[in-house]
């Protein structure tokens, strides 16, 4: 392997002449062999948008020339479009509060736009990552900015395919609208419903968790870019701090803002706790529906698609692997909001230390769920019902009885149930009919009537 040599602070250090990444990249692989996990692909395409607004609004005011900051935005666009991200070798948890992914950053698109304009990778003197790409930038405003732009665009997604798949059950409420089957609390049967119905609440709570993200959007469009390391704007100049926004707002199509305090938008990070907050619940509502729809196929009153066999002993088994799948992702949604709340509180004085494992594992649960809400939906619209096992089920036991107690009285339906307990003889419904007659049994049980708000009082109607 050939190498280039760089040199910095520290002294000289040799880069593969292959990388597009330099010297402070290099330190940073051998210094942060942690998780050998790296940037999420939204952040260093959000990295990117950042620096290409940064070297835009320098070009305009006088402060890039031409030549540099056209090849700087072309090289920004080439990452944009996801060219280039096997440039980016350095672990996500690293110390600095980002420093190594800022570093990172500048030193490809300085590369690359050296080789745009014909020359040779390493020399700086035709475009510099800290002179030109750097900019009147810090890490402290452009890695959390970068984070937040990377966080609206998943949150964006996010709603989308929570839209999908209220979609889903939203079908499936319809398809099992005149479904009978019963209803269940503390693990035990309690009154009958419809198996539309059931899947209404599955829909309702995601529509819940959709609104709560779309609208959790606006609380990470306020950006601290131009605040350079503390918030102050030090070592900007005042018309390049205004201009930046705009070109950011306009490169990455959000609707973002300048804080109206730099200073709190740099030292604090409580509003990526609020978001991921958001999408731990959402997490426990995929969770709760991953439990629930796995038991009804235990019970046999949904059959879930099978995807495939189920063990490597045992032939013919399959199991609800998509809803444990899915239930895993949350766990580990609500695993790093927790992460995401320790960093955000670990945060001292002037900046947060801790946004690298913040910003990894707060796009990690957006992915997550993005993906967990896809495969989901696709799974819930193959989602078939047994019909035959749902009637079984609400004949069998007295659970049919208690929708008459308006129209008979609590102690007549008492006395029903035991009476049917004592000695069953054929199914429920059909012993109700010879007790109370067919007109009465059909209109109360009507799937539609007993899904409906409250029951029709004839005395008061």
């Amino acid at each position: 392997m050939q190498y280039r040599t760089e040199q910095d602070a520290l002294g000289k250090l040799d880069v593969p002449e292959f990388a597009y990444w330099g010297i402070h990249t290099q330190r940073a692989t051998a210094n942060f062999q942690l998780s050998q996990s790296r940037l999420n692909p939204s952040l260093i395409r959000a990295l990117a948008m950042v620096k290409k607004a940064c070297a835009e609004a320098n070009r305009e005011l006088g402060y890039l020339d031409e030549l540099k900051a056209g090849a700087i935005a072309q090289a920004c666009n080439e990452l944009i479009d996801g060219k280039l991200a096997a440039q980016f070798p350095v672990d996500a948890l690293q110390g600095g509060a980002g420093t190594s992914a800022n570093m990172n950053a500048n030193e490809v698109i300085a590369n690359r736009a050296i080789e745009l304009l014909d020359g040779t990778k390493g020399d700086y003197r035709m475009v510099d990552p800290l002179a030109h790409v750097n900019l009147h930038q810090s890490t402290n405003d452009v890695f959390p900015t970068a984070v937040k732009v990377a966080c609206v665009g998943r949150v964006r997604a996010l709603s989308d395919s929570c839209a999908k798949l209220q979609g889903a059950f939203q079908e499936k409420e319809r398809d099992f609208a005149h479904i009978l089957k019963i209803g269940r609390t503390e693990m035990q049967e309690a009154v009958p419903m419809t198996l539309g119905a059931e899947f209404s609440a599955f829909a309702e709570a995601v529509s819940r968790d959709r609104w709560r993200i779309f609208k959790c959007r606006e609380r990470i469009k306020q950006v601290g870019l131009g605040g350079t390391a503390i918030g102050t704007g030090l070592g900007a100049p005042r018309n390049y701090i205004f201009l930046v926004i705009e070109k950011l707002r306009q490169i990455t199509g959000l609707g973002l803002n300048r804080a109206e305090n730099l200073v709190g938008e740099t030292a604090n990070a409580d509003v990526f706790v609020e978001v991921s907050g958001i999408l731990k619940a959402h997490a426990a509502t995929l969770s709760k529906i991953s439990t629930d729809l796995r038991l009804l196929n235990l019970l046999g009153e949904i059959n879930l698609p099978p995807v495939q066999a189920g063990s490597s002993i045992m032939p013919g088994k399959v199991n609800p692997v998509v809803c444990e799948a899915v239930a895993q992702a949350s766990v580990k949604v609500c695993a790093n909001d927790f992460i995401v709340t320790e960093c955000a509180a670990r945060g001292t004085f002037q900046i947060n230390e801790f946004m690298p494992l913040l910003a990894y594992s707060l796009l990690e649960s957006a992915d997550l769920l993005i993906n967990a809400d896809t495969m989901l939906s696709a799974h819930v619209r193959a989602v078939s019902c047994d019909e035959d096992a749902c009637r079984r089920r609400t004949d069998a036991g007295t659970a049919l009885i208690t929708p008459f107690v308006p129209h008979i009285g609590y102690a007549a339906a008492e006395a029903l149930a035991l009476e049917y307990a004592a000695e069953p003889r054929g199914s429920l419904r059909d012993f109700l009919i010879a007790k109370l007659g067919a007109e009465l049994v059909n209109r109360v049980l009507d799937p539609f009537s007993i899904v409906a708000l409250g029951y029709k009082d004839e005395k008061n109607s």
